[in-house]
């Protein structure tokens, strides 16, 4: 059987150029990195995806991941999905909120350095004004639901480097809807670029067991 696609999903303040480390890891695959249209509602963004997450194996980060769950949970058929620390709504209560601090106090530059650390920087925040308006509520707002029946494999990843309520959330996944968890080797939430090698080996992995 031919080798789905892979599908990259950036999550807020951000764009598809965080992938790049990643995308030169992957080069025999069928790869495909988007931009989000950051439409700050949850269903018009999934519907957004969908065509090209259609028989995809997704993989995201961060708000990405909390797109693929959404993916996953419609009617969308994916061929698997890798979910670097997705939010998870009332699973893990307050997860988002240093972020929401962090964000009121000094913007969108507050926000990426306390959403993904240290290798973020405001030059990597898409042009144009300020969409965490309504993208931060869309991702406060989530609820997860079950994955469809029928779904590829499923993975939700953490950072190695990622604090307790992190590991707590991906647990929490696991526990109420089964879906299987993983660990990122030397990577806090902003995988792709903490730990290239070791995220693009986990995608392998994954996709080769889905």
């Amino acid at each position: 059987m031919a080798t789905p696609r892979i599908l990259l999903i950036h999550g807020a303040a951000v764009t598809s150029a965080i992938w790049a480390p990643v995308l030169a890891l992957l080069a025999d695959y069928d790869v495909l990195a988007v931009d989000r249209p950051c439409l700050g509602d949850m269903a018009l963004e999934t519907e957004w995806l969908a065509p090209y997450a259609e028989g995809a194996f997704v993989v995201g980060v961060s708000g990405g991941a909390t797109l693929g769950l959404s993916l996953a949970s419609s009617p969308v058929a994916l061929a698997g999905a890798l979910l670097h620390e997705p939010a998870v709504g009332s699973l893990a209560p307050g997860l988002l909120d240093p972020i929401a601090a962090a964000y009121a106090a000094d913007g969108v530059a507050g926000f990426g350095r306390a959403l993904y650390g240290p290798r973020w920087s405001i030059d990597m925040a898409p042009p144009g004004p300020s969409r965490m308006d309504r993208e931060l509520p869309m991702f406060r707002s989530f609820e997860p639901a079950p994955p469809r029946v029928g779904q590829g494999l499923m993975i939700v990843s953490v950072g190695e480097d990622s604090p307790p309520i992190r590991y707590a959330s991906v647990a929490a996944l696991h526990e109420r809807f089964g879906i299987a968890t993983g660990i990122v080797p030397g990577s806090g939430h902003f995988a792709p670029q903490d730990a290239p090698r070791a995220f693009a080996a986990l995608i392998r992995s994954t996709l080769a067991a889905a």
